[in-house]
């Protein structure tokens, strides 16, 4: 039998026989301060893991001196602790700040919706503290700030969580890293589509 004539034997065999895809397992990794802090962190941003008494002063430290930019939702003491701030208050008459006045700003801080170990990601859903997409876009330095039952395992968990948001159609912003692209020649550019300086605070309750 020449090649020709096996390739065809082989074509017919193959639509003929019947297989059953067996899927995988899935395993699922419990959630991991650590495990979640190096996923972030190999995505270049800046982690910082605190207990819960020094969350003030690490917000202090990381944006003293900087114009911040705060969305509604956020706990008067975290703004007490910027040296200088600027609210964006959506209302019936304007959405909040304009392009223009969150591009002079040097830094914005919100909360997040959850973080998730498998990427190394966190959600904003526009929940309190977070605002609207464009706060944690358009400033060129984002600190947010997460708590440790905020992290959870695996994406398929987060969708989970951020499923009464999804069902009211409210936007999601899922950040892993600061914002990074290349060029035509395989350089990295940070900036590019939103900040170029991510930094996560991580805090731990019982640590």
């Amino acid at each position: 039998m020449d090649s020709r004539s096996q390739i065809l034997q082989s074509i017919e065999r193959a639509q003929v026989e019947k297989f059953e895809y067996v899927r995988p397992p899935v395993v699922e990794r419990s959630p991991s301060l650590e495990a979640f802090c190096e996923a972030v962190a190999d995505y270049r941003a800046v982690v910082h893991r605190v207990d819960q008494g020094d969350l003030i002063s690490t917000i202090r430290r990381v944006l003293d001196g900087k114009r911040v930019v705060v969305p509604t939702g956020i706990l008067d003491e975290w703004r007490a602790a910027l040296s200088h701030f600027i609210e964006d208050v959506p209302s019936a008459d304007s959405v909040g700040l304009s392009y223009e006045e969150l591009d002079r700003a040097e830094a914005t801080l919100t909360t997040c919706a959850v973080g998730i170990v498998e990427t190394g990601t966190i959600v904003l859903d526009g929940g309190a503290g977070q605002g609207r997409r464009a706060i944690s876009l358009i400033p060129d330095h984002h600190v947010c700030v997460i708590y440790e039952e905020q992290i959870v395992a695996s994406v398929e968990q987060a969708v989970q969580v951020l499923e009464s948001s999804i069902k009211a159609g409210r936007p999601l912003t899922w950040i892993s890293g600061p914002s990074a692209t290349s060029d035509i020649e395989l350089v990295r550019v940070e900036g590019v589509h939103g900040p170029r300086t991510l930094e996560v605070i991580v805090v731990s309750r019982s640590r």
